[in-house]
């Protein structure tokens, strides 16, 4: 995912923003008066921190091999049921940077996350969180092959 959001800034929106400051710049007059040339150049420093920083991660990334495990990990699908609402719920523990609440992926780092980790199916853990202090049961642990 990463290695294609960093080609695609390399590839197309770094071309895209370079031809709209050239196109900014054409227009004429003062530049610090352009708002279109400081759009660019804000898009710019944007597009080139962001390549920067995914370079870096792509440099230092390490695959691990998890296996089936017990116990929950970064890369454990784990089913908990909340004991306090009676509902379940399904979770992929990714790390910070791969975390997407949205689509179910909480940081190792997270409250839940946090509370989770080397715990197994059938453990029951207190999760406080900024809101509230939940009991959740570990249902099912497994990995995504």
């Amino acid at each position: 995912m990463l290695q294609k959001e960093y080609d695609e800034l390399i590839k197309i929106k770094r071309k895209e923003v370079a031809q709209r400051l050239k196109d900014a710049k054409e227009f004429g007059g003062d530049l610090t008066e352009n708002p279109e040339y400081e759009h660019a150049k804000n898009d710019q420093a944007f597009i080139e921190g962001r390549i920067e920083q995914i370079s870096e991660i792509l440099q230092n990334y390490v695959i691990t091999e998890n296996g089936e495990k017990e116990t929950i990990d970064i890369g454990s699908i784990v089913t908990i049921k909340d004991l306090d609402e009676k509902k379940e719920k399904k979770y992929k523990i990714v790390s910070s940077i791969e975390s997407d609440p949205e689509k179910n992926k909480i940081s190792d780092e997270s409250p839940v996350g946090r509370s989770l980790l080397n715990k197994k199916a059938g453990d029951i853990v207190t999760v406080k969180t900024p809101t509230s202090t939940r009991n959740l049961e570990i249902i099912d642990v497994s990995y995504q092959v």
